[in-house]
């Protein structure tokens, strides 16, 4: 099933099928991992609504009121773990992380790589050597190492995280 909204599906043969566009995409699936916590999270929702019902019917309005904050946070958490990895447009790339956002237009775009490095395993603190896609800007300063194929979106599937990292520094070298 094809979800247009969530990555391109955009074959190889086309270079940059959106880059005239100024419209952020991602070149790449979230992985089935940041899917399924996602998704769990909405279930758990789910319970929350029907218990702040019960509370709210009850009487309880401070416990239901509970609920309800907790259920929107949750919401708002699961929206943004979707959304979390790299975007790109014909303006530049943005890094999109849980708590943080980082845009970087194409001409402060210093270098876009592929590297061997120490990473983190699905963002846990514990570390192994594994590849990252390294974002270094015109400056020097180099973005945090959010694409690996280690993180949620590429746990043991290398060859989509080859594919995904492929893209974007072919992004990178058209429009640099």
């Amino acid at each position: 099933m094809s979800l247009p909204f969530l990555a391109s599906d955009g074959a190889q043969d086309e270079a940059l099928p959106y880059a005239a566009r100024d419209t952020w995409m991602r070149t790449y699936r979230p992985g089935p991992l940041r899917v399924a916590v996602a998704a769990m999270a909405l279930v758990f929702v789910a319970y929350l609504l029907v218990a702040a019902g019960i509370m709210g019917i009850a009487g309880n309005t401070h416990g239901a009121g509970t609920c309800l904050t907790i259920t929107v946070l949750l919401v708002v958490c699961a929206l943004r773990l979707l959304r979390v990895g790299f975007w790109v447009s014909g303006r530049g790339l943005r890094q999109v992380g849980l708590f943080y956002t980082v845009t970087v237009p194409w001409d402060r775009v210093g270098s876009v790589r592929t590297a061997q490095q120490p990473v983190k395993v699905l963002g846990l603190p514990r570390t192994v050597m594994g590849q990252a896609l390294v974002v270094t800007r015109s400056n020097g300063d180099q973005l945090r190492p959010l694409l690996t194929d280690h993180n949620a979106d590429f746990w043991h599937r290398t060859e989509a995280f080859d594919q995904a990292a492929d893209a974007i520094e072919a992004w990178a070298a058209a429009l640099r």
